[in-house]
């Protein structure tokens, strides 16, 4: 149900001025971080950047939270209510491309990239909370505003390990968006995963002169990569698993390898499910080991739980973007953007606007998104609401060679300062009608969260965080 309260929408407007204000400087702090392309755990330089920014713009920040080096907390204000807007800035393996071209060509052979988006992330939720501070001392609005700095959202679920570390402890209504090929308030659960490493032992020996001796790890990974596909017919619809051979032992055939290594990701609807596959491809790989005479090592390495949709923060949400209306794009920016869509394949192609200039309705709840995000962790223990805006290219895949082309575009800049603008209007009206944030967190207990939040992550479990002396 819509609240009925009267929307400051020239308040609304102020705050898209104030985004519009720092265009220049958020464009090229964006570029700068697509630029470094630090992976996860390791985007000591792109975090920098933003913690230095936050600080010489009167922000109170606190680095190294959560036990993850490359995590900070930045806050202003002063009480309750306190609202967060959650920034990401990590990069995707593999991905190298230059910007700006429809065509595939890495910069670095190997190379990182920013094939999510998560430069334009970042920077989109700085530019945010940067011209809310200034409107709430243009203002006289009051209670407390913070930025977390999240890493690792790409294979390591950073968010998961700061929620487990108590890192957003205080906070009242979480925000954040993501660059997309839509404007859209996004109001969908999304998948619980869990990221296991196999690694086998053996016995390395001469592979013609006596393989008898010898004990194949990398015929243990084989074996239980078989396993695991028979296994695929014999689960719910709504579970899949994906791996990747991370090291094969070697690359000489004439050896018989003594380690090997298989990274699964696990998904499902819900938690729980994920543990009961998790359970049986543990089996599986302790099988390959016995048919191999091989020792099986089993690391849990990061898990995520469902996101938690929170329709009372989203319809605000929504109110405020459709005041705001979408991006509009140029002539020269919809041909780039089509130019990109001749390279995807047919079925991805078929799209009527390269770049779309309109707000999807809003639909509460709308099922599940196959993919995952740790998101869905802060959303347990704090109502949490996220949209989308067009930074890419209509049905531009999400971690490919297209997205990071398009990064540094000046339709990518355009998307990443709306959901400022959008973000910051919400985050307003959160601070000026705190009885929203109380509906919120009444309509998030009676959906689960807080007091029936379990982190998915043992205790034990750390982070492969590098050396903080690096930051």
């Amino acid at each position: 149900m819509e609240h009925s309260r009267e929307l400051t929408q020239a308040g609304w407007k102020r705050i898209a001025n104030l985004v519009d204000l720092r265009r220049q400087s958020m464009t090229e702090l964006s570029n700068r971080i697509w630029e470094l392309a630090e992976t996860k755990f390791e985007e000591f330089e792109s975090a920098k950047l933003l913690m230095d920014k936050l600080q010489q713009e009167g922000f109170v920040v606190e680095r190294g939270i959560g036990g993850l080096p490359t995590a900070f907390m930045a806050s202003y204000g002063t009480g309750r209510p306190v609202v967060a807007i959650l920034g990401e800035y990590d990069a995707l393996d593999g991905l190298s491309q230059k910007a700006g071209i429809a065509f595939q060509e890495a910069i670095l052979e190997r190379g990182s990239g920013h094939g999510c988006g998560h430069h334009l992330l970042g920077t989109g939720s700085l530019a945010a909370v940067l011209a809310l501070k200034t409107f709430m001392e243009e203002t006289g609005l009051s209670g407390t505003i913070r930025y977390y700095g999240c890493p690792a959202e790409e294979g390591g679920s950073g968010k998961t390990f700061m929620v487990r570390e108590r890192a957003f402890d205080g906070v009242d209504a979480a925000l954040t968006w993501h660059p997309g090929y839509s404007n859209a308030v996004v109001s969908q659960t999304s998948s619980a995963n869990f990221q296991i490493r196999y690694r086998f032992h053996g016995q390395s020996s001469h592979a013609a002169a006596s393989p008898h001796t010898g004990r194949s790890a990398l015929d243990a990974v084989e074996l239980m990569n078989v396993g695991a596909n028979y296994l695929r017919e014999h689960v719910p619809p709504e579970v899949n698993f994906h791996y990747a051979v991370t090291d094969t032992g070697g690359f000489s055939p004439n050896v018989v390898q003594s380690t090997a290594e298989v990274m699964y990701l696990i998904r499902a609807s819900e938690v729980r499910q994920v543990e009961d596959i998790y359970a049986r491809i543990n089996d599986i790989a302790k099988g390959a080991a016995l048919m191999t005479g091989t020792e099986p090592q089993i690391h849990f390495e990061k898990a995520c739980s469902n996101l938690i949709p929170n329709v009372t923060l989203e319809q605000v949400m929504y109110q405020c973007f459709d005041a705001l209306g979408v991006p509009e794009f140029t002539e020269e920016e919809q041909s780039y953007a089509s130019s990109i869509v001749s390279t995807l394949q047919q079925e991805q192609a078929a799209a009527e606007f390269c770049l779309p200039e309109t707000l999807d309705p809003y639909e509460p709840v709308t099922g599940r998104m196959l993919g995952s995000t740790d998101v869905a962790d802060v959303s347990w223990i704090i109502p949490t609401a996220q949209l989308e805006t067009v930074c890419y290219a209509a049905n531009t895949p999400f971690h490919s060679w297209q997205m990071v082309a398009q990064g540094q575009s000046t339709a990518s800049h355009k998307g990443m300062l709306h959901a400022a603008k959008v973000m910051a209007a919400t985050a307003a009206e959160l601070l000026a009608h705190p009885d929203i944030i109380e509906e919120a967190k009444r309509e998030l207990q009676n959906r689960g969260g807080m007091e029936g939040y379990v982190c998915p992550i043992p205790a034990h479990i750390q982070p492969p965080v590098k050396d903080p002396g690096r930051a």
